[in-house]
């Protein structure tokens, strides 16, 4: 019987989605687990990726094989804690395909996070000055078993998982692009250590805390809600916002025009241009959107811990940093969940508009979290620029920190930190903690105390070491109840302890 078109058409249909391949999505790792990847030692490693839901995934490595099944899209599995490896080494993760990666390393893994003065690299960068001494660093950079992972920025309203990036390792061509002060960090782990030290770099210029920090964080914190507020009604506001400045931007723009041209004339600075409202979805410096998007894709990365630049964007609200910058830190380690990991964080180096408030709140943040350290840089800041060239001396002394905290040596790791004042008669004594072998005022006689009464009101003080205090006394206080040190934009100070570390800024006085 002749058969009919519709019948044959069935029948090759049949045959082909017999033989069509399967619908499935590649197992994809994350792209943290990458050729040249540093792995942290002594921990459980987790690794992660995606793949069809349903799929069987196994990851091999140094010994290890590990399978588990893909949920909901995603899969991981964890790796028994290894030791420091600075042989290379390959990963295998294979399920419906195969993936390798090579040159992969195992030793020490730290966060780099902040802002500006930590995505500082060590090269040249557009309208900043050189790093002091870049070219000889870079040509002395012949480091392989350093690597950095880069993470773009990127803004996310909600968390994400997923993030880009590689991990490149260190060579005098590759580390003109590294974080300049987690470049000297990991030189000095490295040459202490002797393993390999991965540096996940992860900070964006300009911005405050509060866009590094969970949303919930701040709903949990009376303080903080101010700034879920502020949130709130720039969302609301964007649109009529940007409308006005829509109608205003003819205007706005002639103004402009002019006094850039009077400037010019002047041989001054023109003054910023105007700019359009930023979008609330976009911009970096709103809460949470670089924690959703920069920090949240990085967990449950095994690693050692963080040093931390910023401060410079919320130096206009000290008190509320107070509260921000401690509660930022704790929920980082709720969400990593390996315990109170080493959190390291420099003091904001001096400028002529960083108020002495923002180093304040710094000092009181140490004091009110745990297994933290705080790297005083009031001895390489600069007046006139935010971004100073001197970052040596801030990688090496948050490498003394980590060494001290994550790696239990006994060293002293920081300046000396304001411990109790009292009066006697009519001088004020004050001692420390890290005061190491002992305090010195470097280069000269001791600067930089001032001395008030009860009319509050500070004068310059005479102050001369004693032992391991410090005696503040001034003809013109006859009664002295507070006492200040450092207490200036850009402070001329020279206390140090014997290890060379400087003392940082406080005030007895309360607000």
């Amino acid at each position: 019987m002749k058969k009919t078109l519709p019948w044959i058409l069935l029948q090759v249909l049949a045959l082909a989605f017999t033989h069509a391949p399967e619908l499935r999505a590649d197992v994809i790792p994350n792209p943290l687990f990458s050729d040249n990847a540093v792995l942290q030692q002594g921990l459980e490693v987790p690794v992660w990726g995606s793949a069809s839901s349903g799929e069987n995934v196994t990851v091999s490595f140094a010994g290890q094989m590990l399978s588990t099944v893909a949920k909901e899209g995603r899969w991981m599995v964890n790796l028994a804690p290894m030791r420091a490896n600075a042989v290379p080494q390959t990963m295998t993760i294979s399920g419906s395909n195969t993936v390798t990666m090579t040159n992969i390393l195992v030793g020490e893994v730290w966060i780099c996070s902040g802002q500006s003065n930590m995505e500082r690299h060590l090269g040249p960068q557009v309208h900043q000055k050189p790093i002091i001494n870049w070219e000889k660093e870079a040509a002395a950079a012949n480091y392989p078993a350093i690597r950095q992972f880069h993470v773009p920025h990127t803004v996310a309203t909600n968390p994400i998982t997923t993030l880009s990036g590689s991990w490149q390792v260190c060579s005098p061509e590759t580390v003109t692009t590294f974080t300049a002060v987690g470049y000297f960090f990991g030189r000095d782990l490295y040459r202490d250590l002797n393993v390999p030290i991965g540096l996940i770099h992860s900070s964006w210029g300009g911005t405050p805390a509060e866009a590094w920090t969970r949303h919930e964080v701040f709903s949990n914190h009376p303080a903080l809600e101010g700034i879920l507020k502020a949130r709130g009604e720039d969302v609301a506001t964007y649109s009529a916002r940007l409308a006005q400045f829509k109608a205003d931007e003819p205007r706005l723009t002639a103004e402009f025009e002019a006094a850039a041209a009077r400037c010019r004339a002047e041989g001054k600075l023109p003054p910023p241009k105007p700019q359009a409202p930023a979008d609330p979805a976009k911009n970096p410096r709103a809460p949470s959107l670089l924690y959703n998007a920069m920090i949240r894709p990085l967990i449950p990365y095994a690693m050692r811990g963080v040093i931390w630049y910023q401060g410079e964007s919320n130096r206009d609200r000290p008190e509320q940093y107070r509260t921000l910058f401690p509660s930022m830190i704790r929920d980082w380690r709720r969400q990593w969940g390996i315990g109170d990991f080493p959190f390291l964080f420099v003091q904001v180096a001096p400028y002529r508009q960083m108020s002495p408030g923002i180093r304040e709140a710094q000092l009181m943040s140490l004091q009110q979290t745990t297994n933290t350290a705080m790297t005083v840089t009031v001895d390489c800041g600069d007046a006139v620029d935010i971004h100073p060239a001197d970052k040596e001396p801030v990688g090496s002394r948050l490498a003394l920190a980590a060494r001290a905290l994550a790696y239990g040596q006994g060293i002293e790791y920081s300046g000396p930190l304001f411990r109790e004042a009292r009066t006697e008669g009519n001088s004020m004594v004050i001692s420390f903690t890290h005061a190491g072998m002992g305090l010195v005022a470097k280069g000269g006689a001791l600067k930089g105390f001032a001395l008030a009464g009860s009319d509050g009101n500070f004068v310059p003080a005479n102050a001369e070491i004693r032992g391991d205090t410090v005696v503040v006394s001034s003809p013109g206080v006859s009664r002295p109840v507070a006492v200040r040190y450092g207490w200036e934009n850009v402070p001329e100070v020279n206390l140090y302890n014997r290890a060379g570390l400087p003392a940082s800024p406080f005030r007895t006085d309360p607000e």
